[in-house]
């Protein structure tokens, strides 16, 4: 298994607060790093999975078990170099 980079950019979330990374966590974003800087609050996840798609749908789905949407998906220049 191959551990794909990316971040899910949050939908209607301007700030991380402990509380919404506890519930995160706890929804299986372990493998995730919260942040939110100038009112954008996402995830940068390092996810082990066979496939880019794989890992994005698995991590969209853990945010929505959280009770949160993605506005969007970010993927580093660098990171698709590996891909």
């Amino acid at each position: 298994m191959k551990e794909h980079e990316f971040t899910l950019i949050l939908n209607d979330v301007n700030e991380m607060t402990e509380d919404l990374s506890n519930r995160l966590f706890e929804a299986g974003c372990d493998d995730g790093s919260p942040y939110s800087s100038s009112g954008i609050t996402g995830i940068r996840f390092h996810r082990k999975s066979e496939t880019l798609e794989q890992a994005i749908r698995s991590a969209v789905a853990d945010i929505g078990k959280a009770g949160i949407t993605a506005a969007r998906l970010v993927i580093e220049q660098d990171d698709l170099a590996t891909i």
